[in-house]
C-alpha cells in the first residue's frame, strides 16, 4: 500500500486563477515552519508590497524544493537553459532571510 497514490480534487477559484506577479521572494524559517513572502518590486515605487504569504511545514518546503528542481530541469530540457542575470545595483530578485 506504500506506493498507492491518492487523487486529490483541487478547486481553483477564479480570482486565485488570475495569479499575482512576483519578482521578489523573501524566505524565512523557524524550527517548525518555512515562510515564503512573494512581492513585486516595480520601478519608481519606494516599497514592495507582499502579495502572497505561504507558510509550509519543513517537510512540505523540502517537497516544494524537489518539485521545483524537477520542473526546472524538465523546462530546460524542453525549452532551453534559464539564465540568471544580476540587475545593475538593484535588489536580488529572490532573497533568503534565514531564521525568523
Amino acid at each position: 500500500m506504500a506506493n498507492e497514490k491518492h487523487q486529490i480534487d483541487v478547486e481553483l477559484d477564479e480570482a486565485v486563477a488570475q495569479g499575482s506577479y512576483a519578482n521578489l521572494a523573501i524566505i524565512s524559517h523557524s524550527a517548525s515552519e518555512f515562510i515564503l513572502d512573494f512581492a513585486a518590486v516595480l520601478p519608481g515605487l519606494p516599497k514592495a508590497k507582499v502579495k502572497s504569504r505561504i507558510i509550509l511545514a519543513p517537510e512540505h518546503a523540502k517537497r516544494l524544493l524537489l518539485s521545483l528542481q524537477e520542473n526546472v530541469a524538465r523546462y530546460e530540457s524542453n525549452i532551453g537553459r534559464i539564465n540568471i542575470t544580476q540587475g545593475a545595483g538593484g535588489p536580488k530578485p529572490f532573497n533568503n532571510m534565514g531564521e525568523a
